[in-house]
């Protein structure tokens, strides 16, 4: 695998402990930085159908 540029949101601050997305030639890449490891993989069309539910609120009532 070649070298992924990780990018974590702009509302993590300095923290160190966020989560991180990264892209390969075929797959979307999530991690924690605090532990990155541990890679997980999605599509991109997966990836999207999440976000758009986050922007919708469906994932509140977990925070």
């Amino acid at each position: 695998m070649s070298q992924i540029a990780w990018q974590k949101s702009s509302f993590s601050g300095d923290r160190d402990d966020c989560i991180e997305l990264g892209r390969s030639e075929d797959a979307i890449l999530v991690r924690e930085s605090d532990d990155p490891g541990v890679i997980v993989t999605t599509s991109p069309d997966k990836l999207r159908a999440f976000l758009l539910g986050v922007k919708a609120g469906e994932f509140d009532h977990l925070i």
